[in-house]
């Protein structure tokens, strides 16, 4: 049996991964991440765990032989709970999903869950990676600190930064709820004064000719270019965007396998610029990113792809 983790909001990517396993004859079991809760009847010892969801379905870690971590989600907490007892209801149910996900450590994952947890909530360790591995990177300071952005801005910026938070508050593929990265220019410096209360993540804007989407599945690439070369994030470009294949160099595919294979992971989406000088420049790398627009729009066979992967490894 295969476990994917997800959340209840979940469509498209993960109902082509499940269409792909029945195809094969492959047991797998969905696991709502914001739903391990109240709602989910859950018991572990030291090696294994039992649940059985609020549809009836059970499952026994036992007969689990590989994990796609799809997309984890905050717990949702009950209407019901007094407020006084949240942050305790939050913290054990949490403790209790960290255990059971530890109690599956020894079998195949997409990707290894404490190596996602570092990729993904450190950006400057993605960078320094990056660059270890011959990718350019964007000059970049991550601070709270008024006067050494205004300093780095003047440095390195020439009259044009990008300022963006370290995690986004959605990560849907669409504009809603998103905070988008801001560009920021000389006459709209004097706003950043209120930075101690956020601090944020500053590089200079790129001139770039187009955006890159690129899903990579260990050594695998499957990447897309959207024609938004005149807003900071094409997620919420007001442009009439449109997905087109794209072939990166081999050199920048030898580049982004030997990093990620550095960083421990065997899927992630990757987010590139190609900028008007001819260079390509690494922005960042999610593991848990999303690529459904890309299968839908291009034809990739994404989630084939990550289903082979894992089964292979089983």
């Amino acid at each position: 049996m295969i476990l994917c983790i997800t959340h209840s909001q979940d469509f498209y990517n993960i109902d082509l991964f499940f269409q792909y396993l029945s195809k094969k004859n492959i047991p797998f079991f969905r696991l709502n991440s914001d739903r391990i809760n109240h709602l989910q009847k859950i018991s572990l010892n030291e090696s294994f765990f039992e649940l059985t969801d609020e549809d009836g379905r059970v499952v026994n870690s036992r007969n689990i032989k590989g994990v796609w971590h799809r997309k984890s989600w905050k717990v949702s907490v009950p209407e019901e709970l007094d407020e006084e007892y949240e942050k305790i209801f939050l913290n054990e149910y949490g403790s209790l999903r960290y255990n059971l996900f530890s109690l599956l450590e020894d079998v195949p994952w997409i990707n290894p869950y404490e190596q996602e947890k570092k990729v993904d909530a450190n950006k400057l360790y993605q960078l320094k990676t990056a660059r270890k591995n011959h990718l350019l990177i964007p000059k970049t300071i991550f601070s709270n600190d008024e006067k050494k952005i205004v300093e780095f801005f003047h440095e390195h910026c020439r009259g044009r930064a990008v300022a963006k938070l370290h995690g986004a508050l959605a990560k849907s593929m669409d504009a809603e709820n998103f905070l988008s990265t801001t560009i920021i220019e000389e006459d709209n410096l004097e706003y950043i004064s209120d930075i101690a209360y956020c601090p944020m993540i500053f590089q200079p804007y790129i001139d770039k000719e187009y955006e890159l989407r690129i899903a990579y599945i260990d050594g695998e690439f499957f990447t897309g270019k959207i024609n938004s070369s005149g807003s900071a994030d094409w997620r919420i470009s007001r442009e009439h965007l449109f997905w087109t294949p794209y072939e990166l160099p081999a050199e920048i595919k030898n580049n982004i396998t030997a990093m990620m294979r550095e960083m421990g992971l065997f899927f992630g989406a990757i987010d590139m610029i190609k900028g008007k000088d001819g260079n390509y420049y690494f922005l960042e790398v999610n593991p848990q990113g999303e690529w459904g627009m890309l299968q839908k729009e291009l034809g990739f066979p994404i989630a084939e792809k990550i289903a082979d992967n894992l089964i292979k490894r089983i």
